[in-house]
């Protein structure tokens, strides 16, 4: 038998010969156990690999232990699949991964994994569309048509990749406004990632009670991009110019792509919300549950609590840091000092201006945190100026092109302080001062050496354990330069054998 799987043509034998089970100790079972997977795998990637074999009937993820399982309907499906993968190595994602049969013949999923339970669903439902056909051609497209209805918040390009890529491999985004209404297209690899995000996302809300998501198939085969910036982008191929003349000047002397002004200001209902507005929002429900995914509630960095507009928060993720001390700016020390706002992306100290810097935040709203908390404070000596760039992501230097170090990429870093939805961080977040917290100290470490560590960035003025935990203690600098350079130097630091010190500043006195 010869099926198809998007581009893809596998061959797959009807009857297999068992010789004490098929790519497993285990005996032949209907439930397939995968092995060895991507930390970013999803219920979709699991689909795809069992799609050629037969009728799915249940997928259960568990990417803490990076393995999944995939329940068939008859368990002839399973022993072709076990049998096909055994002689042609499975990979997900572009990492080889290990199939064989399960000790168990069901899963059994309960009320907890809901939220997993629906993406299960989703994509078997998407599965058996294609495997299926029902006469509809639109159904093997692989390209959304996105209208977002009742607009609340602001939603970008990066916005829709982050949540649509949640359902496979997104190539190709073009965002447009008709009839001030905001659109986009969205290409992905494949028809089953298609399908289940249109099954998954349809007439969801990417922020409670508002932004509406009504996707249905486009007609178009496929997406010409020609620019990449704001309104549209091919990520397989980050080389396209982003279209303006000057941005693209900027490119080749080192400075990194990006994108011009936020395409919302077209879009209606992007005015300034009061705070109680803000509030009123984040307690409508409804919202599309999207974990790690720090824009779910625009409130959750006190946007409501500084009173920012919206439309000030619509802007890019990318900060340009100016007035920096070249001697002493390295990417490291901006991902510290700008990880106290925000979760840190990337980091981008231009070549050929040593004293200017890109930033990366995880979204416009950290960003726009960043800015307020950091924009002229002193750091090594100079009042550091920031500000919102036109650029909307930092490119990692191409191979060949000269870079020192000057780039680096931090999405995976452990050191994210607001990568958990809900983090206290959260709530703890404020400008910087004199005083720093510092947090995750050992029993072994006492006072006098926490207080030496600190001296080789300026005088000490006080210092106190916390009476009920002490491994927490506050710690006074003689000024707020010095607090931030203690900060930049001891976060993270290793001051046990398996600790290392948290540092962030404090609204507290001694």
């Amino acid at each position: 038998m010869i099926v198809t799987l998007g581009l893809t043509w596998i061959v797959v034998p009807f009857q297999v010969k068992l010789d004490g089970g098929v790519g497993s100790a285990n005996p032949p079972s209907r439930v397939v156990h995968i092995r060895s997977l991507p930390h970013e795998v999803a219920e979709t990637d699991i689909v795809q690999l069992g799609m050629p074999f037969g009728k799915m009937t249940n997928v259960l993820v568990l990417k803490q232990k990076n393995q999944a399982f995939l329940e068939f309907m008859d368990e002839s499906a399973a022993i072709n699949m076990c049998t096909y993968y055994q002689t042609n190595p499975a990979q997900v994602r572009l990492k080889p991964c290990y199939v064989q049969f399960s000790n168990h013949k069901e899963l059994k999923t309960d009320a907890s994994h809901s939220f997993q339970n629906t993406n299960a669903q989703a994509a078997l439902q998407a599965a058996q569309a294609v495997q299926g056909g029902g006469g509809d051609d639109q159904q093997q497209n692989t390209i959304l048509r996105v209208i977002v209805d009742n607009v609340g918040y602001p939603v970008t390009l990066e916005v829709l990749h982050q949540l649509f890529s949640r359902y496979g491999k997104v190539l190709k985004i073009i965002t447009f406004t008709k009839n001030n209404t905001f659109q986009a297209l969205i290409q992905f690899s494949d028809t089953i990632s298609a399908t289940t995000a249109k099954v998954s996302l349809d007439n969801q809300n990417i922020y409670n009670g508002c932004n509406t998501l009504k996707i249905d198939y486009s007609k178009l085969t496929n997406l010409n991009v020609k620019y990449n910036n704001d309104k549209s982008r091919d990520f397989t191929r980050p080389d396209l110019p982003s279209g303006d003349p000057a941005l693209d000047q900027a490119m080749q002397m080192g400075g990194a792509p990006g994108m011009m002004a936020s395409p919302f200001a077209a879009v209606p209902g992007f005015g300034t919300l009061s705070p109680a507005a803000v509030n009123a929002a984040a307690i409508q429900g409804g919202g599309v549950p999207m974990p790690g995914f720090g824009m779910a509630n625009p409130g959750a960095f006190g946007a409501a609590r500084l009173g920012m507009s919206m439309a000030a928060q619509a802007g890019t993720s990318v900060l340009l840091v100016s007035n920096l001390d070249e001697e002493k700016v390295t990417p490291d020390a901006l991902f510290t000092l700008f990880g106290v706002y925000g979760d840190v992306h990337r980091v981008k100290i231009l070549f050929n201006k040593k004293d200017n810097a890109l930033i990366q935040m995880a979204d416009p709203h950290q960003a726009q945190l960043a800015l307020t908390y950091l924009d002229k404070v002193r750091v090594w000596g100079k009042n550091i100026r920031v500000a919102q760039s036109r650029h909307a992501v930092v490119q990692m230097p191409k191979e060949g092109q000269p870079d020192a170090g000057l780039t680096r990429d931090y999405v995976n870093s452990p050191l994210h302080r607001f990568k958990r939805p809900g983090s206290k961080n959260c709530q703890n977040i404020f400008p910087p001062s004199a005083v720093l917290h510092l947090s995750n100290i050992p029993p072994s470490v006492t006072e006098d050496q926490i207080q030496s560590w600190f001296s080789d960035y300026g005088a000490v003025k006080g210092f106190k354990f916390f009476q009920k935990d002490r491994k927490m203690a506050l710690i006074q600098m003689s000024s707020v330069d010095e607090a931030i350079h203690a900060l930049i130097g001891m976060h993270n630091s290793q001051i046990g054998e398996n600790s290392h010190l948290r540092v962030s500043f404090s609204k507290s006195t001694i």
